[in-house]
């Protein structure tokens, strides 16, 4: 069975999830580079909906049908918009980032982060030139410093810090315009009509994940009328590594239910 993976933020298709586990489940799992990250070409100006309609086409060229689909970290929206763009037969959604723009969350954000989503709705094309300054390395270092120990055991083993590396690496062989233009876009305010979402979803958090959700999908999961959300103890953001079997189990589960 097809999944279609939306990777996180400024990583190339190489890194994937579930080594062992996506063959024991028989899935064909189908990691896209975003434009701009990998190999894709770049384009500037585009939106989810852009996305959206690449992956209709990639579906229909590739006989995927409509694929399950999985998110990671700031792939979250560009699943979304598959998702109300009827591409997606159902959703997961990983340690996810959120919609941080979110009126209700203006009083809960990091003054940091706080400071950014503001920047992103007043100046977006500053925010994009600013984002346009990061590095491989510089995404390396602040994964590093804000993830708790539990990920940090996940991150640092060599095997998986190498295969992240070279994600990153990738990522960032074009330049970082479109590591900019995911971030702008994830940032400001999502174009989706989420209780109009109708595949079953998933939303999934680790219990000490403190950077890709104000409150760990809570928010979000009422949203969506059709998710179901789960808050997994003793992991953080690295969550996707850590229970790909449970995750792909309940995702495939819902793909072939509807």
């Amino acid at each position: 069975m097809p999944v279609l993976l939306c990777p996180g933020a400024a990583t190339s298709r190489w890194l994937g999830f579930g080594a062992g586990v996506v063959e024991a489940l028989g899935v064909r799992l189908v990691s896209v580079d975003r434009p701009g990250l990998g190999v894709s070409t770049p384009e500037t100006g585009r939106f989810f909906s852009d996305f959206a309609g690449d992956m209709r086409q990639l579906c229909t060229l590739r006989r995927l049908g409509n694929p399950a689909v999985v998110a990671n970290s700031q792939g979250a929206p560009f699943a979304i918009a598959c998702a109300e763009a009827g591409v997606a037969s159902a959703m997961a959604l990983v340690s996810g980032v959120d919609e941080v723009a979110a009126p209700q969350f203006a009083s809960a954000l990091p003054a940091d982060l706080r400071g950014l989503v503001e920047r992103t709705a007043s100046d977006p094309d500053g925010a994009e030139e600013f984002f346009a300054s990061f590095t491989a390395e510089a995404m390396w270092n602040m994964i590093m410093a804000e993830s708790p120990e539990s990920d940090l055991a996940v991150y640092q083993d060599p095997d998986f810090a190498a295969a992240y590396h070279r994600a990153l690496d990738e990522g960032f062989a074009q330049g970082a315009a479109g590591y900019a233009r995911d971030t702008v876009l994830a940032m400001g305010r999502w174009p989706f009509a989420l209780d109009k979402i109708a595949v079953p979803v998933d939303i999934w958090y680790g219990e000490h994940d403190t950077s890709h959700s104000p409150d760990n999908g809570a928010l979000l999961a009422t949203r969506m009328t059709t998710a179901q959300r789960s808050v997994v103890p003793g992991i953080g953001g690295a969550l996707l590594w850590t229970h790909a079997e449970k995750i792909l189990t309940s995702l495939l589960a819902k793909a072939t239910t509807g």
